[in-house]
């Protein structure tokens, strides 16, 4: 019965693709040119924070120029692809355009990339908007990824286990520096929601990692409230052009 119902809606609403609105023959995909066109990161990347290497993954332990220089405070981290091209537009068509559909194919893209993260009863979190923000945007994309996510991997998740105790300044144009320093502090665990971390794995997850600031003070926040381990992971990169 069930199948039936799908086999109709399909034929009622042909599956498109995400990005261009091509009909797709899967559910929540991208079409062939699309799928080409979209930086994925595969083989040899960045153990702290998944941007991809040059070389052969010998299943050593690799991080990038940026991971080198500034001290991480998680373990390890991942993202399923470059914030360019059409990795850019599904990360602005998401955030920005209210493309809430991009979220299940996210999700599967990100469970792929969190693989080597995962440990048995991890805590999944998104990284909080502040609540003046949240009401001017209506919704938290980190936390819409998190929880489907959480779904197709099969671990719990706590939407608001952290939460922004200070309204920051956007960070565009500001330099690495000025970054870690605006959100010094700014971020902390829920003080109804820290026993769910204490002792656990967690992973944090947010739409873009720029410089790691964002992800520091969380985890930062996550480690002093008690948890075991942090991993982040991001649906997208920024990365220097190489």
């Amino acid at each position: 019965m069930a199948g039936g119902i799908q086999t109709a809606l399909r034929m009622i609403y042909p599956s498109r693709c995400t990005i261009c609105g091509t009909q797709v023959d899967s559910d929540f995909g991208l079409c062939g040119p699309c799928w080409r066109d979209t930086p994925f990161i595969s083989g040899l990347c960045c153990d702290a924070c998944g941007v991809p290497l040059l070389g052969e993954d010998r299943g050593e332990v690799e991080f990038c120029d940026d991971c080198l220089k500034v001290a991480r405070p998680w373990s390890r981290g991942r993202a399923a692809m470059l914030y360019r091209d059409n990795g850019r537009k599904l990360v602005l068509a998401l955030k920005h355009g209210d493309r809430h559909d991009v979220v299940r194919p996210a999700a599967l893209w990100l469970a792929r990339a969190a693989q080597p993260l995962l440990t048995r009863n991890m805590l999944i979190a998104p990284i909080p908007l502040h609540w003046l923000r949240m009401l001017k945007r209506r919704f938290n994309q980190s936390a819409l990824l998190a929880k489907a996510l959480a779904i197709e991997v099969k671990q719990e998740q706590c939407p608001d286990l952290l939460i922004r105790t200070v309204r920051t300044r956007s960070l565009d144009g500001l330099r690495r520096d000025e970054r870690f320093e605006t959100l010094d502090g700014a971020i902390s665990v829920h003080p109804k929601r820290r026993h769910k971390l204490v002792g656990r794995d967690v992973l944090l997850l947010d739409d873009v990692m720029t410089s790691g600031a964002t992800l520091s003070a969380a985890t930062q926040a996550c480690l002093s409230a008690g948890a075991k381990n942090v991993c982040i992971l991001t649906l997208a990169r920024v990365a220097k052009d190489t």
